[in-house]
């Protein structure tokens, strides 16, 4: 390490969901140096903080590292856009803003697979901790934490009521919170907004905690290697604003640069599979065949109505009401922009034998071409002209597997991003049942004063055959990919259940890529949960029992029961 190198005890790499969170509650501890690392710019646009706006973030490139994957077989050669946050506060500064956890079964699986401390009982005190639940609290939601979970008194528009109750129609269950103990059935979704405002992980987490003197946040710096004395990890290289420079974590370095970047790093610095690091000319630290593997998503499909009532955001499409309605969102956090168009949604069962749900979806009022289109208002791609309604459907715990690779040493260049999608013939089938499904919701009575003519798949798309061609054509990312650097207790496992990186000292992994396997939802709320036990964990604290400010180390304490495991990495 290179004289005058900057020394700090932890090194956080990457601000997005978890890594904001995770160093926000290290630096509560104000003995300790913490730095935050971010590759993409500070957050200060306003246009950031109008909810309406994400779909125009996602497909812009300003906050985005805007990844494009491989080919994928299943989708007929098609490459898919990958929308990943580069900007502070990473794809919680973009995203569409839905809080939903999860199924408790979820967690209780990765338990079940030998990761004691990942149970759904063990990791609620971490949801609980971040959230400010309407000013509620009770067993399973808090009020006073620094992330907002809120959601509308009243749905924007009735299309929203219509879906809710048409899926009641169908036979479906309706609920009123998807986080509850069984998020079976339709409603309305929870959303990270205050005041008609985005609220990212930097929002909530960095405002107050930037002012703290032991806590420095770099933008514009990129990881480009995590740097190793013999197998510890003692530092970090880094470009920032294009030069590069070398920073020392005293203590220990984490990885929260998501499911892309992450997986790359490792790589880059060494980690993976030996044989395709050597390919690259990288030399071998710990061989670790399982990093970049594993990769899940989200894959979805769209059922569109035309709409006999003009209703829709389609409304918003002059430039003038457009400009207006962004405005008036910006100012006073007040009309159609203050929130995002997703507001209902479903957790639904492809079989009724099912014991859970295994499908999800979001409804829209407007429609989405997969075309580009000049409209600020875009759901994933673009809203076409012309009024409409969306609900799309994603097979929630997918049989298909992907992987990201190194296209190339040079640490800007993008991974190759191979998603996999649909090489399992099981999510396949499912999707096919997902649409059967929208379609009875769609012909129930309660859209009748709104249902034109089917838009997507078509009204001449019903033979199995053709539906499935269908999909193939058409199917695209709900941007929920987890998995790459998996968390496991079998040796093969890139972390252990202390997310700690394996053949390693002094380096975990904190985000969505250490999902053993995908949430029955969006992944933005999980991923905090994460970072808040991730933070127990460096910070040697017992589960769920630190409150998040002024809190002492367990093993000073001495008082909270448990054994406290040291963070000594095996072989």
């Amino acid at each position: 390490m290179k004289d005058g190198t900057a020394e700090f005890d932890y090194i956080v790499v990457g601000a997005g969901s978890a890594g904001c969170v995770l160093a926000s509650r290290l630096s509560e501890d104000s003995d300790v140096r913490v730095l935050l690392l971010e590759a993409g710019p500070g957050n200060f646009d306003p246009l950031l903080r109008v909810p309406l706006m994400a779909g125009a973030m996602f497909r812009g490139r300003r906050y985005n590292w805007s990844y494009v994957t491989e080919p994928v077989p299943g989708l007929n050669g098609r490459r898919v856009a990958w929308a990943r946050g580069k900007v502070l506060g990473g794809s919680s500064a973009i995203n569409g803003m839905v809080y939903s956890r999860g199924l408790p079964s979820d967690f209780d699986d990765w338990a079940q697979s030998g990761l004691a401390g990942w149970s759904f009982d063990d990791v609620l005190p971490y949801f609980r901790r971040s959230e400010d639940f309407g000013g509620v609290t009770n067993e399973r939601h808090a009020a006073g934490g620094p992330l907002p979970v809120t959601r509308r008194e009243r749905p924007s528009s009735p299309l929203f009521d219509a879906y809710v109750e048409a899926g009641r129609q169908a036979g479906h269950p309706v609920t009123d919170d998807f986080n509850g103990p069984r998020p079976e059935g339709f409603g309305l979704f929870h959303f990270n907004i205050r005041d008609g405002r985005r609220v990212s992980s930097a929002d909530a987490f960095l405002r107050d905690a930037r002012s703290r003197p032991n806590l420095t946040v770099w933008t514009r710096a990129h990881a480009t290697r995590v740097l190793f004395e013999g197998n510890r990890a003692v530092g970090v290289r880094v470009r920032r604003s294009g030069r590069p420079r070398e920073v020392r974590a005293g203590r220990e370095i984490v990885l929260s640069g998501g499911v892309v970047n992450s997986p790359q790093l490792l790589m880059l610095s060494g980690i993976g599979a030996a044989g395709h690091l050597r390919d690259h000319g990288i030399d071998v630290v710990a061989d670790r065949p399982q990093v970049g593997r594993n990769l899940q998503d989200h894959v979805l499909v769209r059922v569109q109505h035309a709409a006999t009532e003009p209703i829709t955001l389609a409304r918003l499409n002059r430039v003038d009401r457009a400009v207006f309605t962004v405005v008036r969102a910006m100012l006073f956090g007040t009309g159609p922009g203050s929130g995002f168009p997703l507001e209902a949604g479903a957790f639904l069962k492809s079989d009724p034998a099912l014991d859970l749900p295994d499908l999800q979806s979001h409804f829209a009022p407007a429609l989405s071409t997969g075309q580009p289109r000049r409209n600020p208002f875009a759901v994933s791609t673009a809203t076409a002209e012309g009024h409409g309604f969306t609900a799309n459907i994603c097979p929630m715990r997918p049989f298909s597997r992907g992987e990201i690779r190194l296209a190339d040493a040079h640490p800007l260049s993008p991974p190759a991003i191979q998603p996999g999608y649909l090489s399992h013939p099981d999510d396949m089938e499912r999707l096919k049942r997902g649409v059967a499904l929208l379609r009875d919701v769609f012909a129930q009575p309660a859209f009748d004063p709104f249902r034109g003519r089917e838009l997507s798949p078509g009204e001449d798309v019903r033979r199995d055959a053709d539906v499935e061609a269908w999909i193939r054509r058409t199917a695209d990312t709900m941007f929920h990919p987890v998995g790459t650097c998996r968390m496991g207790a079998d040796a093969a496992a890139v972390v252990d259940g202390e997310l700690r990186v394996r053949g390693v000292e002094g380096l975990r992994v904190a985000d969505a890529s250490v999902f053993p396997s995908l949430t029955s939802s969006n992944t933005h709320a999980p991923s905090v949960m994460v970072a808040e036990k991730a933070a127990d964990l460096v910070r040697g604290l017992s589960a769920g029992r630190s409150d998040g400010g002024g809190r002492k180390r367990a093993a000073e304490a001495g008082i909270l029961g448990v054994a406290v495991k040291r963070s000594t990495q095996p072989g």
